[in-house]
């Protein structure tokens, strides 16, 4: 890469994902404020230069600094990453208001669907940011586990704006030789994916926990894809974009790796732990638990509630209590069927 126009960074949320992108802006010679809720992970970031709790492992830059001070974060940044978990985007964007200028640029880097509203990321920011911010908005997705973002392994996202230019600005300052942004103007297509894939992950863990091989995985991420393609398409995503980074390849990253915390928490549901007990033994968030509810209730507001049968099981498993096994069997007796319908 050639030298590089350089900003001032700032990154809402200082879980492994959100310190990872941190660390990435800071190696790429941005100045970058982290902001953490928790004061001890302030104190590990600025003293001891690394994040014990969520990243451990891994020194921090000395152009990346962390600060409990939500306000100091935003007024510093042009470029403002939201990395928060999705059920606390709405109520954390919404306090940024005040400190918000058209001067800045909003990526969201954050994957679900909110339980309550059933909105997207991008829904709720435009919910709850002025209107004159909605042209300053972007959202970061594809294939980007944060320990490998960290250790420099070659990355490629997808970078979605309904506005191109602000796209390829952010795609011109984030990209580097080993972190590779492409863009696109299909928001609707990204968001569905990231958030989707997700669920998918729970779903290919647990078979993988109930001690099945690469059959059963290769079929749900497949036959995951068409699900999530029938949603996204439904509320106007391009079918290209699933099959681009935002899509195929986040799914096939998160659903195959011990990497990923929804693949993760599928494979001890299979072997036999209860969801609570998961969701009770961890400090990260997995995402797909929350997502597999409001995905559910969003195939049904869409219509297409006959054409998620993995979605739906991922539900009723996670919601309903319904046996893992019994929710496979369902799953495989179905009606049979041609595997591609035309229209």
């Amino acid at each position: 890469m050639s030298e590089k126009t350089t900003t001032r960074v700032g990154v809402l949320g200082a879980g492994a994902w959100g310190t990872a992108l941190a660390i990435h802006a800071a190696r790429a010679g941005h100045e970058t404020v982290i902001w953490a809720r928790e004061e001890e992970v302030v104190n590990d970031i600025n003293d001891a230069r690394e994040n014990k709790i969520f990243l451990p492992g891994f020194d921090v830059p000395e152009k990346l600094s962390a600060t409990g001070d939500m306000q100091a974060c935003v007024q510093h940044a042009h470029l403002l990453l939201s990395v928060v978990p999705t059920p606390y985007v709405g109520q954390t964007l919404a306090a940024c208001n005040d400190w918000l200028t058209d001067d800045h640029i909003i990526v969201s880097c954050s994957k679900g669907i909110e339980n309550k509203s059933l909105e997207t990321v991008n829904e709720i920011l435009e919910r709850v940011l002025p209107r004159r911010l909605h042209s300053q908005l972007a959202y970061l997705s594809g294939p980007s586990f944060a320990k490998e973002v960290a250790l420099e392994h070659p990355t490629a996202v997808t970078v979605a704006s309904f506005m191109p230019k602000v796209g390829h600005e952010v795609q011109e300052l984030f990209s580097t030789n080993r972190f590779r942004c492409y863009t696109t103007r299909d928001v609707v297509g990204v968001e569905m994916g990231g958030a989707l894939k997700n669920v998918m992950a729970i779903c290919t863990g647990a078979a993988t926990g109930l001690g099945f091989g690469n059959n059963a995985r290769a079929g749900l991420i497949t036959r995951g894809l068409g699900e999530i393609s029938r949603m996204a398409i439904r509320k106007g995503a391009s079918p290209l974009t699933l099959q681009g980074l935002a899509g195929m390849g986040d799914l096939v990253l998160t659903a195959t790796s011990d990497l990923s915390r929804n693949f993760t928490v599928g494979k001890r549901l299979g072997a036999g732990e209860s969801i609570d007990e998961i969701v009770g033994s961890t400090v990260t968030v997995a995402e797909g638990v929350l997502t597999s509810r409001s995905a559910w209730q969003l195939a049904q507001q869409l219509g297409v509630a006959d054409q998620v049968p993995i979605i739906e099981g991922a539900y009723r498993v996670l919601w309903e209590g319904v046996d893992l096994m019994e929710a496979l069997e369902n799953l495989m007796a179905r009606p049979l069927k041609d595997e591609w319908i035309p229209r």
